[in-house]
């Protein structure tokens, strides 16, 4: 492994020494995605490493929810609003690699087969590279979706069963990356089709150039991009885990941006000439799961003992500093669906020891609590937050072990339902309440492998999230999220801990970069200064 990552560390500092130093872009990122195929990632980790390489049929602007024409320039929706028409752009190239060369264009087959290879359990390339498609299915779009059409060549159709307000905007996410249909039979022939994962081929600004796990992600600028060549001719995703190493990198000007500062640094940061700090009031919740399939946090009692005896303002004074806010619901406070009036359960020690004492537990119980290796921006310090959690609940009597894993090793545990307490979080991907609620805590995400990972599945407020899903009146779908929201702090099967502001930090030279509200990091249109 040290081999491996010296090796990386001269092939960095060789591609910053070149003679197009200068256009060579460099991102100190958090750690390994998962995958390279946007279909099978659901962390912003494995996501920002997607978008450079593919396009979506629509997009959200940079910075903003706003959703624009990608692939699709135009579309057209029917009056019931169950089927959507896509005009595709004409000329739009795919990658080549040294493997393939791409005979046409991008047509409506395209958009066809990343649909369905999501949606169709007998697809060719359902089981392929060992998908599951969490977020597909944790969205509901398997049940959604009616028919997938190509009407010709730049002409796509898409029905559903019933309207969906959120359609739109879950297509504008990461899953939503249009593949080639023509580079995964050419893989398939070849007799391997994990190909088009391994080696991904799309439309994006970038090209994929090689991997190398732990150690460095590289792109090339695609010329022949439909919006544009790139400003820069490379971009390089130097990974690097720790906060504290990130930051010196971008110092030492190894990488030229980097985000998930640590808190303690941002004031030094914003006094150094040659830095800028950026930071944007992102769409996130970080929370504490209680998985009520096991016990003893299959009592309700139990986990509202939890809640009342974590001192959540301690934990963001201590963890999240000026850029963090108590959370009462997954709801963040900049989002429409925000409601003021629901209120938190006040922190009581003494109302906690009553409730473990009538549920049978007045001697307290043991219990592990896992948190994330890595730093997020809903979740700055993982171990920290773990180690505040244990000594807050072990004045209830609740004695817990702090427990981690590789992060990748970690969100499997997790997604399996082996947690009982765990640390996690969430960055809004399509701005849309359902992103919260249904994605987190919807009935269908219980399933093995699913974003719900408390397992938590209550009718009542599935029922409300989902009758929100099918009007696009915004006032009706407030109504209908407070509601379930008021379910959801009864139930408690979460600890909401707290909702943050997120910090890039750049170097001086950096040029075009710009945040984005739903956490992802994008290079489509960042230079440096000569």
């Amino acid at each position: 492994m040290a081999i491996r990552r010296h090796l990386g560390t001269v092939l960095l500092t060789l591609a910053l020494a070149s003679p197009a130093a200068a256009k060579t872009l460099v991102f100190c990122s958090e750690g390994n995605p998962e995958s390279l195929n946007p279909q099978l990632v659901t962390t912003t980790t494995g996501m920002d490493a997607t978008w450079p390489i593919y396009n979506t049929l629509v997009e959200f602007a940079p910075g903003t929810t706003t959703i624009r024409p990608g692939l699709a320039e135009s579309w057209t929706i029917s009056e019931d609003g169950r089927t959507y028409t896509f005009r595709l752009r004409a000329n739009v190239r795919f990658h080549d690699t040294p493997r393939f060369r791409p005979t046409r264009a991008l047509a409506a087959a395209d958009v066809v087969f990343s649909f369905e290879r999501q949606w169709k359990p007998d697809h060719p390339f359902h089981g392929v590279s060992g998908g599951t498609y969490a977020y597909f299915r944790d969205l509901g779009l398997p049940e959604l979706l009616d028919a997938v059409e190509a009407v010709d060549p730049l002409t796509l159709r898409i029905r559903l069963k019933e309207p969906d307000a959120t359609f739109l905007a879950d297509i504008a996410m990461a899953l939503g990356g249009v593949q080639s249909a023509e580079y995964a039979a050419e893989a398939a022939a070849a007799g391997d089709p994990a190909r088009i994962d391994r080696e991904p081929v799309g439309t994006g600004p970038f090209r994929f150039a090689g991997f190398q796990p732990d150690v460095v992600l590289r792109y090339r600028a695609f010329a022949e991009h439909w919006a544009g060549r790139p400003p820069v001719d490379s971009l390089v995703f130097s990974i690097t885990p720790n906060a504290a190493v990130r930051l010196a990198k971008v110092r030492a000007g190894e990488c030229h941006l980097t985000a998930f500062p640590n808190p303690a640094d941002l004031e030094a940061i914003a006094a150094d000439p040659a830095l800028t700090l950026m930071r944007q009031e992102e769409l996130n919740i970080g929370y504490l799961a209680l998985n009520t399939r096991k016990a003893p946090f299959d009592d309700g009692r139990v986990r509202r003992a939890i809640g009342m005896a974590i001192d959540k303002e301690a934990i963001v004074r201590g963890v999240y500093g000026a850029g963090g806010t108590a959370a009462r619901t997954p709801i963040p406070p900049n989002l429409w669906a925000y409601d003021p009036a629901i209120r938190d359960d006040p922190f009581d020690r003494d109302a906690a020891l009553r409730l473990l004492a009538e549920a049978g537990y007045p001697d307290g119980f043991e219990a592990e609590v896992w948190y994330p290796p890595v730093s997020r921006a809903y979740n700055p310090n993982g171990r920290r937050v773990a180690d505040l959690i244990q000594a807050d609940l072990a004045r209830i009597n609740v004695r817990v072990r702090p427990m981690t894993e590789e992060w990748s090793t970690y969100r499997g545990r997790m997604l399996a339902g082996e947690t009982p307490l765990a640390l996690f979080g969430w960055t809004a991907d399509n701005g849309d309440p359902d992103n919260f609620l249904g994605v987190l805590l919807g009935c269908t995400a219980t399933r093995p492998g699913g974003s719900n990972i408390a397992r938590w599945c209550d009718p009542a407020f599935d029922a409300l999230v989902t009758a929100a899903r099918r009007t696009t009146d915004q006032s009706r779908r407030a109504a209908l999220y407070a509601q379930a929201l008021r379910i959801f702090k009864r139930e408690a099967p979460w600890v909401p801990i707290a909702h943050s502001a997120v910090f890039v930090v750049a170097r001086r030279e950096v040029r075009g970069y710009v945040m984005d509200a739903l956490g992802r990091h994008l290079f489509r249109d960042v230079t440096l200064a000569d």
